[in-house]
């Protein structure tokens, strides 16, 4: 199976600047590519070369074949794209939104009808067909964002934080949409802030500050960039005194803050790394009532780990 991505040392400097650094990856048809990083990691650049818009400094990459430097234009008619921000009008209706993107797309006649048809239907928009976009629910909006960026058949279609602002229920709704699109076989990369939706990614890569550190499934990166034990503490004690009472503790391996509770990760065969045993240590440190429960690590702990790796 040929990738419909094909990634090989992409590089974008800005004067002294290296923005992207020597990226390398390929995205399958069907394939759900997560790409995750902190704001200036790097993403959106790498997204603007893989588009057509950008002129890469140094390395090479084809979009469905088409070299990005050499054949921009092809490389813009085989994706679909949807930006973080809202971009349709929101003074028009969903079906006129469809309408017009169909036509910048090139479609025309009972072609372009029947898509738009379809785009409405498959997106639950059809019975607000005719309701201005800007009364919608911003779940409904991203998805008309996404079917206006489907409605020419794309093979690749990029996702540039596309639940940004959206309520959880509504990106849960709008991640079922995605696993739809990808088992069509078309190639689909996201960026995300939101690091429990890269779980929903068949592969993700973790770019920091240009870099592309780590690429791998989300079990395999949580399996070897984090091992360990890992529980979750809470209790009527401040955070900043569960803190003090494991800070220095022999196997500890990291203590994060999680909501008002402390995460805690420990080596396999550490003497705390015991639901009991933890207990115990904070009890005999002075604080009451501690509730210690098991957990599993997370995307989030890989992208920690990765960050301090880099600042140490």
């Amino acid at each position: 199976m040929s990738a419909l991505i094909d990634v090989d040392g992409l590089t974008r400097r800005f004067g002294d600047f290296t923005a992207v650094d020597a990226v390398s990856f390929q995205v399958e048809p069907g394939e759900i590519f997560g790409y995750l990083g902190a704001n200036g990691a790097g993403k959106s650049t790498t997204i603007r070369m893989l588009c057509g818009l950008l002129a890469p400094t140094e390395g090479r990459a084809t979009i469905a074949g088409h070299d990005i430097a050499r054949d921009p234009r092809a490389v813009k008619r085989s994706i679909g794209y949807m930006s973080q921000k809202f971009s349709l009008y929101l003074d028009l209706t969903p079906a006129e939104n469809l309408e017009f993107f169909a036509g910048a797309q090139g479609l025309s006649g009972a072609e372009r009808r029947r898509r738009v048809r379809d785009a409405l239907e498959h997106s639950g928009l059809d019975a607000r067909r005719d309701t201005l976009t800007g009364a919608l629910p911003g779940g409904l909006r991203q998805r008309l964002a996404l079917a206006s960026a489907r409605l020419h058949q794309p093979r690749i279609l990029f996702l540039d934080e596309p639940t940004a602002g959206v309520a959880p229920d509504a990106r849960r709704a709008f991640w079922r949409d995605i696993r739809a699109v990808a088992a069509e076989g078309t190639a689909v990369f996201v960026t995300t802030h939101h690091l429990d939706e890269a779980e929903y990614c068949g592969r993700v890569g973790l770019m920091v500050d240009g870099r592309l550190e780590a690429l791998d499934t989300p079990a395999e990166l949580k399996r070897t960039l984090v091992p360990g034990v890992f529980f979750t503490i809470d209790g009527d004690a401040p955070r900043a005194d569960l803190r003090r009472a494991l800070d220095g503790a022999a196997g500890v391996r990291g203590l994060q803050p999680f909501g008002r509770r402390l995460r805690v990760r420990l080596d396999p065969d550490a003497a705390l790394a015991d639901a009991d045993a933890l207990t115990a240590r904070l009890a005999d440190a002075g604080v009451a009532d501690p509730r210690v429960e098991p957990t599993t690590p997370n995307l989030e702990d890989v992208f920690l780990e990765l960050v301090g790796r880099e600042a140490a």
